[in-house]
């Protein structure tokens, strides 16, 4: 022990410790510099991860490695996969992986997996959650009451009732059908748009979104991005939801003309939005900030304690999975 109190370490004991991290299976980790691993502690301790980001990396270091772990919305594009040649998995972090090139995946014969449904309840919540605070108006009314306008302005307009509202969800997996349940409990009625029609789903089915728009109160946006549904939410669909109509949004921004849904909401020509997800993050339209109609957050519905804690377990086993050549969870399908 030294003489201040601080314990030294053995030097049997850190070796003991390098020769351990040196038996663990070896990981290419892919990242932004915003992202990190300090989120998922554990994974530190079951896999031994080599950072591209990291000054210390040789990119000698990752010829053989044969998993890349993607953290949040890194891109992964087919400069990324031939710069390791032995790769055979990319496991995925995130529930949307517009940010990876799944036609090289594909053509490389690489598995990739995603987060499953770790999230869904917690992007349900929050949906359901953007639509009664437009509907009621609460941040709205909270400003209100915090810039001192009730006893100086009086009663706040009032808002509207979420019961007997028609929603139409633009994707219905395992994000959507639970957002469907929810609301099915506020008395709301229910109908959807998909790339095909569920089977054993009895909700009405729209094979296009403007027919869905047409007989919808509000749309909430859950569906993936790819090239087919980029700005899928267009000025077509945004006029057939006509002026009370709310749009909600927790899927990806450039699902949704950002440019137009701005305009539309400028001139009252619909009733509100709901936005957890922009076009270009981390900037947000400044003409939003004027709207009292329109609730905006910082892409945050799919992210708890409790659904980070998912996320690590699903990522830890789909990571042993192939090591131990076992079915690996979440796996998408690279058509």
């Amino acid at each position: 022990m030294a003489s201040n109190g601080e314990h030294r370490h053995d030097p049997e004991e850190i070796a003991a410790a390098a020769a351990t991290s040196d038996e663990l299976p070896v990981v290419i980790l892919n990242r932004l510099p915003q992202f990190d691993l300090s989120l998922f502690p554990s994974l530190k301790t079951r896999f031994r991860f080599l950072d591209p980001l990291d000054p210390s990396f040789s990119p000698s270091q990752a010829q053989s490695v044969r998993v890349l772990l993607c953290l949040g919305p890194s891109p992964v594009s087919s400069e990324t996969l031939s710069r390791f040649p032995s790769l055979e998995c990319v496991v995925g972090s995130s529930t949307g992986m517009d940010h990876v090139d799944l036609a090289e995946c594909r053509r490389r014969g690489l598995r990739v997996t995603n987060a499953g449904d770790v999230f869904a309840d917690d992007a349900a919540d929050y949906a359901v959650a953007l639509l009664i605070d437009v509907l009621r108006r609460v941040s709205a009314a909270d400003r209100y009451v915090r810039a001192g306008d009730w006893p100086v302005k009086g009663e706040y307009p009032l808002g509207s009732k979420v019961g007997s509202k028609r929603v139409g969800i633009v994707g219905l997996g395992n994000i959507g059908f639970r957002i469907a349940t929810r609301l099915e409990a506020f008395g709301c009625s229910i109908a959807y748009n998909s790339r095909t029609k569920k089977p054993h789903i009895s909700y009405p089915y729209y094979d296009r979104v403007k027919d869905l728009s047409a007989n919808s109160d509000a749309l909430i946006i859950c569906c993936a991005l790819t090239d087919e549904t980029h700005h899928m939410i267009n000025k077509d669909v945004m006029t057939a939801l006509g002026k009370e109509g709310v749009i909600v949004n927790v899927g990806r921004g450039s699902l949704i003309d950002e440019k137009e849904l701005v305009r539309f909401l400028a001139r009252g020509e619909l009733g509100g939005a709901g936005l957890d997800v922009f076009e270009d993050e981390p900037v947000v339209p400044k003409e939003l900030f004027e709207l009292d109609n329109v609730v905006i957050s910082p892409h945050r519905a799919v992210t708890t304690p409790e659904g980070l804690g998912a996320l690590e377990e699903t990522v830890a086993a789909n990571i042993e999975a192939f090591f131990a050549n076992k079915p690996l969870r979440a796996v998408m399908e690279l058509q």
